[in-house]
């Protein structure tokens, strides 16, 4: 048992990563907790040696004048027989041989590796997520639920869900495909880790630029806020600390290439990217693109801004449902009342 379970120990560290001194402890605590059921609750001490492969147990007994547990005491004149030198108070250990304890350990060494390598997986997995939470990883579509219309996903390290509400709507998702995924959140579960998957959070958006705009990765450009409606339109505020580095025309790319690359990868979501301004008026102004502003009037008490617009604007301004409107009061925090002159 003792090569094999060394040999065994040597593997899970090579292909799997756990650590051998983890598994060790593990078996050793088991085979503790085992030995003792089995001896009636005696005092057993397990010694797992990595450099010599050998496991090997002791039965612990105190030296007294008189045994009021044979379990775990001894008589002086007992114990004398096996060594001159003990005296009472003193603990004497007794090997247990191999064939006495061989079925038990090997029973319980392999329940317990298998259990310790769930737990080691578990843990790197957590840790693995963990590392990647608010990140985009890259997934392989695996099979949709057609009842629930969840899609499972194999991001590499393990299977996961992207839930239908956090799908962009209208997307169509089939097996095998490859698809950009935010990691939201990571919770640590008894069965392992709760991964929360997304594609319609804004900050799919945010990364997205970040993979796509040098400007943005070296901090040159700065996205300040982003507002959402997944799978029909968003809304991004930029600035740049360099007045030569234009934001907007930086995340736009030569001839739309780094804005179309997102906007394909979110199946057609049209972006609107605007200037951030520390000026209210201007940023409201910005925010209602592409509509022309002829007026923004701020009223800082209530957090609202009062918008004139030629009336063959109006329609642009507010946006189909309202949508370009309200975006743009996500977008700055001011409520947006939009009037003709």
């Amino acid at each position: 048992m003792n090569k094999e379970f060394f040999e065994a120990l040597d593997l899970l560290e090579k292909d799997k990563g756990i650590p051998k001194d983890y598994m060790i402890a593990k078996v050793e605590a088991a085979l503790l907790s085992a030995f003792k059921r089995e001896r009636g609750g005696s005092n057993v001490r397990v010694a797992i040696d990595a450099n010599k492969k050998e496991v090997r147990v002791y039965e612990q007994k105190t030296v007294v004048e008189e045994v009021n547990n044979p379990s775990v005491e001894i008589t002086l004149a007992e114990a004398r027989l096996k060594s001159k030198r003990i005296s009472v108070g003193d603990v004497m250990e007794t090997e247990i041989k191999p064939k006495e304890f061989g079925r038990i350990s090997a029973q319980t060494a392999k329940q317990v590796i298998i259990q310790g390598i769930r737990e080691a997986e578990r843990g790197m997995m957590i840790k693995e997520y963990e590392s990647k939470q608010d990140l985009i990883i890259t997934a392989t579509v695996e099979r949709i639920d057609p009842a629930t219309k969840n899609v499972i996903v194999d991001t590499g390290t393990s299977h996961a869900t992207l839930l239908a509400n956090e799908q962009i709507p209208g997307e169509v998702y089939k097996p095998d495909s490859k698809i950009k995924v935010l990691v939201t959140e990571v919770k640590k579960e008894t069965k392992g880790p709760l991964v929360t998957l997304s594609r319609v959070h804004p900050n799919m958006i945010r990364r997205l630029f970040e993979l796509e705009v040098p400007e943005i990765q070296n901090g040159v450009v700065t996205i300040k806020n982003i507002v959402r409606e997944a799978g029909s339109r968003s809304k991004m505020s930029v600035m740049s600390s360099d007045a030569d580095v234009d934001p907007i025309g930086a995340c736009i790319g030569n001839k739309g290439m780094r804005i179309n690359h997102i906007v394909e990868e979110l199946n057609g979501e049209r972006i609107d990217i605007v200037k951030y301004s520390e000026d209210p008026a201007e940023y409201v102004r910005a925010a209602l693109s592409p509509a022309n502003v002829q007026e923004v009037t701020i009223s800082e008490g209530e957090r609202a801004a009062r918008v004139i617009v030629a009336p063959d604007q109006l329609s642009l301004a507010i946006g189909k449902e309202g949508q370009n409107a309200r975006l743009a009061a996500h977008l700055t925090g001011y409520k947006i009342d939009i009037k003709t002159n």
